[in-house]
């Protein structure tokens, strides 16, 4: 054990930063479509969304991390890295913890109702909903985290309700056009937290944390993370073509330069001691099916600026 109190480094290894392509590829998602679509953002109520949603991703992050450790979910059996764990390899108070999950909370929304203070109520709702369920992910009497919906709710919030919530700070409307494109970030995102729940299955039963890998059983979720990754890639291909046309075919070619990311992912057994290197493959994953997809909205964009 080291460190008896928080510093800026351990605040920054709770705040997970390697975590944070699942909040800010759907800001700059909604950005490049609000772009694309011509509505009205300026640049910086941009920045402050993405610094909103990474300071709310971090939230999240702090926040679990101090549920898991205050009930005992957490050790170092558990094949997580070092600066994944602040809270199992140094002798920090978890009431720091707990204080700095809320002022990364506070701080993004704050920020968020700075770039949308002249958009009227509806990127508010927006926000509120997903405060609420930062709140209610980790905390309660029945924590998101620990319910078979994680996947779901947390691919819902971060795919579609961050785009949706960009989109609606241009004008204070509902653009519900948005849903259909953003759908492969849901998928995405909802993979990331499969990965880590697939391969926590173990420790999750012990701890009485009925995810949906806990209830399916490792055969069961291997086959449906298997059958995601495909369609995901599937998804994100069809909607560059018919977002962009023939610009979209972009985004299938650069993500078959990496396919060898993909093809571990299609053969992974989401076993517990193999956790970091899955973990470090669905995150870059996420990261190698944003950037193609962004680059040919991008290209799009430019394309229709001359």
């Amino acid at each position: 054990m080291k460190n008896n109190n928080l510093t800026l480094k351990l605040a920054l290894q709770l705040a997970a930063p390697h975590t944070w392509i699942a909040s800010i590829g759907p800001v700059i998602f909604g950005i490049l479509f609000c772009k694309l679509e011509k509505y009205p953002l300026s640049f910086e109520k941009s920045i402050l969304l993405i610094l909103a949603s990474i300071l709310m991703q971090s939230s999240v992050n702090t926040l679990n991390d101090y549920v898991d450790f205050i009930k005992g979910n957490d050790s170092e059996k558990d094949y997580v890295e070092e600066s994944d764990a602040v809270l199992i390899y140094n002798s920090v108070p978890p009431k720091q913890v707990l204080i700095l999950g809320i002022i990364y909370l506070v701080l993004g929304a704050m920020l968020g109702i700075v770039a949308c203070r002249e958009s009227g109520f509806l990127p508010l709702v927006i926000g509120s909903i997903g405060g609420l369920i930062v709140l209610l992910y980790s905390g309660g009497p029945y924590p998101i985290s620990y319910l078979p919906i994680g996947e779901l709710v947390s691919g819902f919030v971060m795919g579609i309700l961050i785009p949706l919530g960009v989109a609606a700070v241009t004008d204070g409307r509902l653009h519900k056009e948005i849903f259909l494109y953003a759908l492969p970030l849901m998928i995405g995102i909802g993979l990331i937290m499969m990965t880590n729940n697939g391969c926590d299955i173990e420790k999750d039963l012990e701890a009485k944390r009925w995810t949906l890998a806990v209830l399916l059983g490792r055969k069961n979720i291997k086959n449906l993370y298997h059958i995601l990754i495909v369609i995901w890639l599937l998804m994100i291909s069809f909607l560059a073509i018919w977002l962009l046309g023939i610009v979209g075919l972009i985004t299938p070619v650069l993500i078959l330069f990496e396919y060898r990311c993909f093809k571990f992912l299609i053969t992974s057994e989401l076993l517990a001691y193999k956790r970091v290197e899955q973990m470090k493959n669905i995150v870059k994953a996420n990261i190698i099916v944003n950037m193609a997809y962004f680059t040919a909205i991008l290209m799009k964009i430019i394309i229709e600026m001359r």
